[in-house]
């Protein structure tokens, strides 16, 4: 059984800096990995996405601020948010290639001007 277990969010003043970690399990082969999040009313975004190679594309942004990493052994994504910014504001999901209908619960992240 898949699973996407999301942690790491809070709430943190405009500047601060947060680390997301999504841990996956009953996964098998080497997938890509990605981060995407949602606000009340708006569609699910790619915020930042890691191959299988570990090449990296972001969302506009959150570039230059957000660093997306894996931890293959542990079939875990990481996204290290620094700068965070009020619009940063939403719950972040973890997503895998090829088990794209898995979602985790996310972890909501609050940033406070």
């Amino acid at each position: 059984q898949v699973q996407l277990v999301e942690s790491g969010g809070g709430l943190v003043q405009a500047g601060g800096s947060l680390r997301l970690s999504c841990a996956a399990s009953g996964i098998s082969g080497f997938n890509a990995m990605g981060w995407y999040r949602q606000t009340p009313g708006s569609h699910r975004e790619l915020v930042a996405r890691i191959s299988t190679s570990g090449s990296t594309i972001y969302e506009d942004s959150v570039k230059g601020r957000f660093a997306i990493s894996r931890d293959i052994g542990k079939n875990t994504v990481y996204l290290q948010m620094n700068n965070l910014k009020p619009e940063d504001t939403a719950i972040y999901y973890c997503n895998i290639d090829g088990y794209s209908s898995y979602w985790g619960q996310g972890t909501q992240v609050t940033v406070s001007s």
